[in-house]
């Protein structure tokens, strides 16, 4: 994960200091630094900018007026030598207030904050998938989804709120779904191993379906079913 950087500042210094900071720091860019709003709106047209380091008192737009005109501003820290301006940017949901001259530990708790929020951010889309069903994509989540069932050149994705018909094959299903939680269990189902509610020698339960496990597939099932077991004792 690699986070990047824009330095808004007019003071050549300031941004060297950034600059500075930055380099220190693993996983983390500076794609351009600019010294004012003007300049900056033409690198977030073309760049991806994961965090503004924006300067307040500028030369022909201020930092936070600048930060108004944008309609999905990246995370922005707010470094300023003027403290009055703390709560004005928090009430535009700024990450961090940096009060100059910044010290380099309070710099790394501000940066720490946002690789926190893109971590948690790349772990919420690693939770879904878009399964294509007519002319349209549906997002479902995995750990909604209860068994998968294979019908020759399409699948039907059982949800615990639905059926979703997409075409697909069962082998390429398998090879897309984290493996933590699904298996395979016969050439016609996956199932989502923390949906199962009870099991025989040969067929599970998941809701209110019976389902059958084939010979090709029962011992690595059961295997993993004991291994879930024992995880929990």
């Amino acid at each position: 994960m690699s986070i990047r950087c824009l330095i808004i500042d007019d003071e050549v210094s300031a941004r060297n200091i950034l600059n500075r900071y930055i380099s220190e720091i693993n996983g983390i860019c500076v794609v351009a630094e600019c010294k004012n709003a003007i300049e900056a709106l033409a690198i977030l047209e073309k760049e991806v900018i994961d965090v503004i380091f924006l300067d307040i008192e500028m030369p022909k737009i201020s930092g936070l007026a600048f930060l108004k005109t944008l309609n999905s501003p990246p995370n922005v820290i707010v470094t300023t030598a003027f403290r009055e301006y703390a709560i004005e940017g928090y009430e535009h949901n700024v990450i961090d207030f940096l009060l100059k001259p910044i010290p380099f530990e309070r710099f790394l708790t501000a940066v720490n904050k946002v690789i926190s929020k893109k971590e948690a951010q790349a772990k919420r889309e690693s939770e879904y998938t878009y399964f294509k069903t007519g002319k349209k994509n549906i997002q479902v989540y995995f750990n909604e989804i209860l068994f998968i069932e294979g019908l020759g050149n399409y699948v039907k994705i059982h949800t615990e709120n639905s059926i979703i018909t997409t075409y697909d094959r069962m082998s390429d299903m398998e090879q897309n779904l984290p493996k933590s939680n699904f298996s395979r269990i016969h050439r016609s189902y996956i199932v989502a191993l923390d949906k199962v509610k009870a099991y025989g020698p040969d067929y599970v339960e998941i809701g209110m379906h019976q389902l059958s496990v084939g010979n090709t597939y029962r011992e690595l099932f059961y295997s993993r079913l004991s291994e879930i077991s024992d995880k929990k004792n």
